[in-house]
């Protein structure tokens, strides 16, 4: 029998029995829907993780001033300032392939008009930009002058704003930060949040000249140079645990620390944050997906025990087929084929349902939703691979029945 035929025939038995054959499928309906769902949730999960590491600036290094104890309590990293600018460009000068950006940060009430806002304040150098990899949405950077001069200027994240501004252009207005006013030069592009769930956007950078001397900075701090930050980019080609040890060598050197004494500064290897935060995003999405895959399993059960079901109703037919010159193997694709064909069109009617549910899920959360077309083929191949899977046991046992017994059932 050719495999039209056996198509034609199989359609035929799936008809005649419509309310069974819907509820047979119901459950590939179900499982192929999952997996396309917990997929496209997992995908959109990671590509906001990938978003999140990209927007810290690819291959970081953080270096934090050290603790400090004031009346026997010890606080935490930053307390005690012991960076300083020269540090950083004694980092970028010594350790090949480094990029060091030092920053000064404190925060401040903002206000423009009638309107004002509390955000954090830096005070950065023109390397920074380079080193975080952020462009400007409009307006200029630092430059030179800025920096020498201790310039009354300021670039500002969309939060910023967004909070102060609203539809207004912000650029060339003053603000006042710390009762100081400042002109606006700059908005810097959107960065979204960070891999802790911080804005990235909710802040103001001013060159770090002007925030030492007029608005964050102590006198001490001012003599001192001190930074509470040290943002270290590692050129391509360069293995990241390796300039870390580089750095920590130069800094213990540079504030002559002995052997066996405690660091006074600490390192932060954002690259391993970003690989924690994406390996612990990829086993949740195969572990959704495993959860999804036991749908499909359970659908292909259900499938296996409807055709024995059906073989034992259509046991008559069989014999009858058999007496007539059916073959062997024409029996076994006919059941074959009706549960490939059930498992196939369970799978086409669960991608319709897994992307019409994904997307309600998206829009309902909030949450990023990405389809991938190579997931959404692997399901309906998944479910042809279950049919023919469950499918082979009835279908064996149909195709062994003896044509003589077979005649004779009741």
């Amino acid at each position: 029998m050719s495999a039209i035929a056996l198509l034609r025939v199989a359609m035929r038995s799936l008809a005649a029995n419509k309310l069974r054959s819907a509820l047979t499928m119901l459950g590939i309906v179900i499982g192929v829907a999952a997996v396309i769902v917990m997929l496209a949730v997992g995908a959109g999960a990671r590509a906001r993780v990938e978003e999140q590491i990209r927007s810290l600036g690819s291959n970081l290094l953080l270096v934090v001033s050290g603790a400090t104890t004031a009346g026997g309590v010890r606080l935490g990293f930053g307390s005690n300032p012991t960076l300083t600018e020269e540090d950083a460009a004694a980092i970028t000068r010594e350790v090949p392939g480094a990029l060091a950006a030092p920053a000064l940060r404190g925060s401040a009430q903002i206000v423009w008009g009638n309107q004002n806002w509390s955000t954090a304040v830096f005070g950065v150098t023109p390397d920074y930009f380079e080193v975080r990899e952020w462009p400007l949405a409009a307006g200029r950077p630092f430059d030179a002058a800025d920096m020498a001069g201790a310039a009354k200027v300021c670039l500002l994240g969309q939060t910023v704003v967004r909070q102060l501004f609203g539809g207004a252009d912000p650029l060339d207005q003053v603000i006042r930060v710390r009762r100081v006013p400042c002109t606006v030069i700059g908005v810097l592009e959107a960065k979204g949040q960070s891999l802790m769930g911080t804005d990235q956007d909710d802040l103001v950078l001013m060159p770090i000249s002007t925030a030492r001397k007029r608005v964050l900075g102590a006198p001490a701090q001012a003599r001192q140079r001190s930074v509470g930050t040290i943002w270290v980019r590692v050129g391509e080609g360069r293995d990241m645990k390796q300039v870390e040890e580089e750095v920590r060598a130069l800094l213990r050197q540079r504030h002559r620390l002995q052997p066996g004494q405690d660091d006074d500064f600490s390192i932060r290897n954002l690259e391993e944050v970003a690989a924690a935060q994406e390996a612990s995003s990829r086993v949740l999405a195969l572990l959704l997906a495993a959860v999804a895959s036991v749908s499909l399993v359970v659908g292909g059960i259900g499938i296996m025990n409807i055709m024995l079901v059906s073989v034992t109703e259509r046991t008559r037919e069989i014999g009858l087929r058999r007496a007539v010159g059916a073959r062997t193997r024409d029996i076994l694709g006919q059941f074959l084929v009706e549960a490939v064909t059930l498992s196939l069109i369970g799978g086409l009617a669960g991608i319709a349902l897994g992307v019409g549910a994904a997307l309600a899920v998206g829009h309902i959360a909030g949450w990023r939703i990405l389809f991938a077309p190579e997931a959404i083929a692997l399901a309906a191949v998944f479910a042809g691979a279950v049919g023919v899977f469950f499918g082979w046991y009835p279908a064996r046992r149909a195709a062994r029945l003896d044509p003589v017994e077979a005649l004779r059932f009741e």
